[in-house]
């Protein structure tokens, strides 16, 4: 009986040695996500949008793709120090979040990882893309067209208050491009003859001294540009803006939706919906040298009445006819 067990061990080990090995799992891709956010803002409309788009091309996140979030918080400096950490980790993908601060540190960090970037106004003009069309190198995205926009803005804002003689200006100094932004401006500021009141702002303290400013002298509206540092500091500007009764107008319709005055421009959550379906592409095997920056064809005026009524405002039929989107 021994020698029978023997045996018939000696055959199961024979036959576990035959036995196929298990087929290993396919790693699951890593996404960097860099954002000049906090990380207050994964929950918000954006993020969510980002994901919306992943599920387009199959990807959910904690099912078969990890998300690695690094937020900076608006301070720009830990930005290169993110950057690398993602490199290190040899993610798939790096979502540059938060226009061309972010996208060109992720350049600086890897020509290899594929970047895929939101809102730059002129990623040609960065250096981000050889063209629109045939990006060319490891990033693409999509064009923000912000500061462009910047004089339509204008308009839309003086036709609000005709009787505007003086329009502030809040501007991130450390915006490349500024100076030719502010050229726009000011010359569309000369056709309809006013006057524009610049006042700079890169921190919380800077924003309140701006409005500080801005009452002191006495201007009539006020122009919100388009920055990551603004958008992420939505409340602290919807709040000012309504403590000194400032019309304003702003780039981004989540200003408006959260009580602002009116906007004009294109959907961020869409480009980061877009951003979402061109990190899935990649995923698949598309290269982002082949991928076209996208550019937004499509502009939303906004208009919150409640908030007109509170500022004494009549708005125009004219142009209430024309806006996208009215809330009352």
């Amino acid at each position: 009986m021994r020698r029978a067990a023997t045996l018939i061990l000696i055959g199961f080990g024979t036959a576990a040695a035959w036995l196929p090995a298990p087929a290993q799992q396919a790693a699951v891709p890593v996404i960097g996500f860099l954002s000049t956010a906090s990380s207050a803002s994964r929950g918000g409309a954006q993020v969510a949008a980002f994901h919306s788009g992943l599920r387009e091309t199959g990807y959910s996140e904690g099912r078969n793709v990890t998300v690695e979030y690094r937020w900076a918080g608006d301070d720009y400096s830990q930005l290169p120090l993110m950057a690398a950490e993602l490199v290190r980790r040899r993610v798939a993908v790096i979502v540059a979040a938060g226009g061309h601060i972010s996208a060109l540190v992720a350049q600086d960090a890897t020509k290899e990882i594929p970047i895929v970037f939101t809102t730059v106004t002129d990623p040609v003009k960065d250096g981000l893309v050889e063209s629109l069309n045939r990006p060319g190198g490891n990033a693409t995205g999509t064009a923000g067209l912000t500061s462009e926009l910047d004089p339509k803005r204008l308009e839309f804002l003086h036709e609000i208050k005709p009787t505007a003689a003086v329009i502030g200006v809040l501007v991130n100094p450390h915006r490349p491009g500024l100076a030719s932004q502010l050229e726009v401006l000011q010359a569309a500021a000369d056709k309809m003859n006013v006057n524009l009141y610049i006042q700079e702002a890169a921190t919380e303290k800077d924003i309140e001294s701006a409005f500080e400013a801005f009452a002191a002298r006495h201007v009539d509206a006020l122009l919100v540009t388009a920055d990551p540092f603004f958008n992420n500091r939505r409340a602290q500007v919807l709040s000012l803006a309504a403590r000194h009764s400032l019309p304003a107008i702003y780039q981004w319709r989540e200003f408006v939706t959260a009580g602002g005055l009116i906007s004009y421009g294109p959907s961020i959550t869409e480009a980061y919906r877009h951003a979402g379906v061109n990190t899935g592409r990649i995923l698949k095997g598309a290269k982002p040298a082949d991928i076209p920056v996208v550019q937004p064809t499509r502009f939303q005026l906004v208009i919150n009445l409640k908030t007109a009524r509170q500022l004494n405002l009549r708005i125009s039929p004219d142009l209430l006819s024309v806006a996208d989107e009215v809330i009352e």
